[in-house]
Parts: structure tokens; C-alpha cells; sequence
């Protein structure tokens, strides 16, 4: 049952025009910016934030993973919460929570209260990941709508990027509260132009109950999973009862959700979705594509600071290249979206980040700063082909009552992807750092090792010797990740020509 509120945009609301339009667009995809920023601003400090509140650094990778958890919960929940209350009351509430509770994350005095926190933040963050994305296709005019997704899709490509940049700005120069007080600009902003511009545009609200035990479900699964892929690496996988046990339980759980999903009359997760090929395969290849690419975001600053000598705020300037040619490619993908087979685009975009790897896989320890920024600027030319293309095809066939709920599913996806992409890479990495310091070890002459670089004392030798070999050994390791990561994307690309050619241009992904 409905209420008597006005038709949605795709039901007869007009399009935005002139600067409505402009700052309409400028406010929502801040809005996904602040949030996915958000992902990774803590991460570069929280050594810091851990030597703050008094914990250890391992302790304080909960501050990543609360946030990571809740916000996956909640994003798949946006299509019943839209339902339920209202796409831009939704927007606004999350909005304003979001920011009331990165204040409270900056004011905390203890891990267990900015734990908390960050929980509550994600939350709040998770829906307008999907319902920045509608919003945005529903004030474009529909011939423009892959603009729209071209303009979200860039705010997820460059916010990863910014997170730190920012993040280990703040911490060199700043106290580490002011990662999460700068939400605060974001939010003002946001909340208020989203509110004076679209209040008025409202979606109808339908009463429905809510799916308590598949939402149960969905937060044992994603708690276990997270707490499996965030502290296995730590305590050595399955070899750890904890991490045996996390594993059992997010599979009992994930049984369990989807059986009651499907047999649910009215389901909290709308898993009839996998019956669409083209969002099905859309969103193989985004979660496959997105999780290497994020192993990469992830190992960039790790390697740059441990082996290259590299500060916080340098290693994040060295990731910064990758924006340029995202921010000038991603209005070219969409335009390009309503003359082209989305799927060669795709595959062009799954090549030029081969290419981007393979300039990784062929650095040396000697690399300058100029050799790292070009891979990464190359990097960004190939990020919104792939993710535009697929967020804009995983739509397409999805009638109009279901876009929330499908980008809202599909942005679940691609951020469990994020974090296995993630978890996998700094385990392998590791795991490779070890092989080939034991291979180093091995060939090379103990006696040769022993004998000091000019100037020192003798017994500076095999330290110095030690030192080398640990540097050559992490730049192996590098080296093989991306050779690694060269063959895997390669094949990625392979899997979207499982979808099927759209029958007209994803102009027609406007609703």
C-alpha cells in the first residue's frame, strides 16, 4: 500500500535543469565520495590512532573492520529501506547520521567507543553508496543518464585514492580526529542542497514489514566473513580454531540467508536479481575486477612506505596520478556507452590496467617517484571503462522498482570483493616475501654477505647484508603480485562477453 506522495522521477518528475542540475549532481556524488573516502582515510593512520587510545596496531585494525562490516550490511538493505521511507528521506537521514557520528569517532577517548562509532558510521554510510547512484540518474535528463553514472563511478574510483592522501596528511601534520571532522564540510553541504532541490521529488513510500530473520542472517554472515578475511592473515587462516570458526559460521549463515531469501515473501535481499544475465555477469566481472584493483590501492602505500622509505603523505601523492585520467575518461565512457558494445569497452578497460601491472611487474628498487606515478597514471584511464560500464549494464534490464534494490545488492558485492581483494593480496604478498628471501638466502654466498660496505665496521656486515636482501625480497614479492595480477585481469576480461549485447544503448539505463 502507498501513500498519496507524487510520482517518482522515472514516473513524471521532470529533470533537473541549469544550476539545480549542476549542484544536484556536485552534492550526490559527494555524497558516495564522503563514504567510500572513508574506507580507506583511516587507513595510513591507524598506527596512530592506535598508539592514541593505547592499543596495539593489531587491535586497531578494528577501527577498518567495524566500518567495513556495517557498511555492508546496510548497503544491501537500501532497496527495502527506499521502499519503506522514501529514496531522499533515506539520503538525508543517512546524511545526517553519518556525520553526527564521525564527530563522536573523532571525539573518542578509547578503542571500544570509536569502535563503536565506526559501526554506527557505517550504517549510515552504506545506503548512499546505491542511493547516491539513483538519485543521480533521476534529476538527469534520460538521454544523459550514463552522465550520471559516469559522475558516481568517478567518485568511486578517486575517492580511494584521496582516502590516503588525506589520511596521511592529517597524520603527519595534524590530530588524527580531523580524518573524520572533515565529514562534517562534506555533510553540510550535501545534506542541505539534496534537501532545498529534491525534497519535493520524493519516491512513494510503500508499507511493508521488514525481514527480520533475513536480516539477521545477512549480519551474522557478513560479521563472520569480515572478522574471517580481516584476522586470518594475522593468525594464520585455518590453522587458528577462531578463524576455523568464523568460516563455518559465515557458511552455515550464508546457507541458511539464501534459503529463506528465496522462500521469503517479502525478502530483505532481492535475490530473483540473479536471474537477469546481464546483471549476473555485470556484477561477476565488477566484484573479480574491483578486488584486484583494490589489492592494488591496498599494497601501493604498503610497499612504498616499507621498502621505499616513503612517508604517509608521500606514499598517497604517489597513488594520486591515477585521478587524472580517471577524471578525464570517465565523461568519455559515458558518452561512449550509448554508441559502443559495452562489453568492448569493458575489455579495453581490463587491458589498460594489464598494461598498468605490467609496468609494476618490471619496477626495480631503484624506481623513482616519476616511474610509480606513470603506472598509476595509466591505471586511471582504465578504472571508469570497467566500473561505469558494468554499474550502467547491470541496470539495464532491471525494471524500474528494482534499481535501487539491484545497485544496492551489486554495491554489496563489489565491497566484499573489496575486502577479500584486499585480505588475499597482503597474504600473498607476505607469503611471497618469505619464498623469496629463503631463495636469496640460499644462492647467495654467506662470505660475500659478511663483508661490510665501505666505511663501516666488520660486524656491520651482515646486518647490512640482512637489510639488502629484505629490500630485494619485498620487491620480488611486488613484482610477482603484478605479473600475477597481469594474467588474472586478462582472464577477468573474458567474463563479460558472457553477458548479452544490450538490443539498444545504455542510454536506456535511465529510469
Amino acid at each position: 500500500m502507498t501513500d498519496d506522495r507524487p510520482p517518482a522521477a522515472d514516473e513524471g518528475y521532470p529533470p533537473l535543469t541549469g544550476a539545480s542540475l549542476v549542484l544536484a549532481a556536485i552534492a550526490l556524488s559527494l555524497g558516495n565520495f564522503m563514504v567510500v573516502l572513508d574506507t580507506t582515510i583511516a587507513n595510513v593512520a591507524m598506527p596512530t590512532i592506535s598508539g592514541d587510545v593505547g592499543v596495539s596496531t593489531t587491535e586497531g585494525t578494528w577501527i577498518i573492520t567495524a566500518y567495513a562490516v556495517a557498511e555492508a550490511i546496510t548497503v544491501p538493505l537500501t532497496g527495502w529501506l527506499a521502499r519503506r521511507f522514501g529514496q531522499v528521506q533515506v539520503f538525508i537521514a543517512c546524511t545526517i547520521a553519518f556525520v553526527i557520528f564521525s564527530v563522536a569517532c573523532g571525539l573518542s577517548g578509547s578503542l571500544g567507543f570509536l569502535v563503536l562509532f565506526r559501526i554506527l558510521q557505517g550504517f549510515a554510510g552504506g545506503p548512499l553508496i546505491p542511493l547516491s547512484s539513483t538519485l543521480l540518474i533521476s534529476v538527469f535528463p534520460k538521454a544523459k543518464a550514463n552522465v550520471a553514472l559516469s559522475i558516481w563511478g568517478l567518485m568511486t574510483v578517486v575517492a580511494p585514492i584521496f582516502g590516503p592522501i588525506i589520511g596521511g596528511y592529517i597524520s603527519d601534520n595534524s590530530h588524527w580526529g580531523w580524518i573524520f571532522y572533515i565529514n562534517i564540510f562534506f555533510s553540510a553541504f550535501v545534506g542541505a542542497t539534496v534537501w532545498i532541490l529534491l525534497r519535493n521529488r520524493e519516491t512513494p513510500i510503500q508499507r511493508s514489514r521488514i525481514d527480520i530473520v533475513g536480516l539477521g542472517l545477512l549480519v551474522v554472515f557478513v560479521t563472520a566473513f569480515q572478522v574471517m578475511i580481516d584476522k586470518g592473515r594475522e593468525l594464520d587462516w585455518f590453522s587458528s580454531g577462531f578463524i576455523v570458526g568464523a568460516a563455518i559460521t559465515a557458511a552455515i549463515a550464508l546457507g541458511l540467508l539464501i534459503i529463506w531469501e528465496l522462500t521469503d515473501e517479502l525478502p530483505v535481499l532481492d535475490l530473483t536479481l540473479f536471474r537477469s544475465r546481464n546483471w549476473l555477469v555485470s556484477t561477476i566481472t565488477l566484484a573479480l575486477m574491483f578486488g584486484l584493483f583494490f589489492g592494488n590501492i591496498v599494497l601501493t602505500p604498503l610497499w612504498l612506505q616499507q621498502m621505499m622509505g616513503y612517508t604517509a603523505t608521500w606514499a598517497g601523492f604517489a597513488t594520486a596520478p591515477m585521478g587524472i585520467l580517471a577524471v578525464l575518461s570517465a565523461p568519455i565512457v559515458g558518452r561512449l556507452l550509448a554508441k559502443v558494445d559495452p562489453r568492448l569497452i569493458v575489455t579495453f578497460g581490463m587491458g589498460v590496467l594489464a598494461i598498468s601491472f605490467f609496468m609494476r611487474a618490471h619496477l626495480t628498487a631503484q624506481a623513482d617517484y616519476l616511474h610509480v606515478a606513470m603506472a598509476m597514471f595509466v591505471l586511471g584511464a582504465g578504472v571508469p571503462a570497467c566500473l561505469v560500464t558494468l554499474t550502467s549494464l547491470g541496470v539495464a534490464d532491471l525494471p524500474p522498482e528494482r534499481v535501487a534494490g539491484g545497485s544496492g545488492l551489486q554495491n554489496f558485492i563489489r565491497i566484499m570483493a573489496m575486502a577479500v581483494g584486499a585480505s588475499l593480496t597482503s597474504t600473498y604478498w607476505d607469503h611471497m616475501i618469505k619464498a623469496n628471501r629463503a631463495n636469496l638466502v640460499s644462492v647467495i654466498d654467506p662470505m660475500v654477505g659478511s663483508t661490510p660496505p665501505p666505511g663501516l665496521p666488520p660486524e656491520a656486515g651482515l646486518p647490512a647484508f640482512s637489510r639488502l636482501v629484505d629490500a630485494q625480497a619485498v620487491m620480488l614479492a611486488t613484482n610477482d603480485f603484478y605479473a600475477m595480477a597481469t594474467i588474472l585481469i586478462l582472464v577477468f576480461a573474458g567474463v563479460i562477453w558472457l553477458a548479452k549485447r544490450p538490443t539498444g544503448p545504455l542510454k536506456q539505463v535511465s529510469h
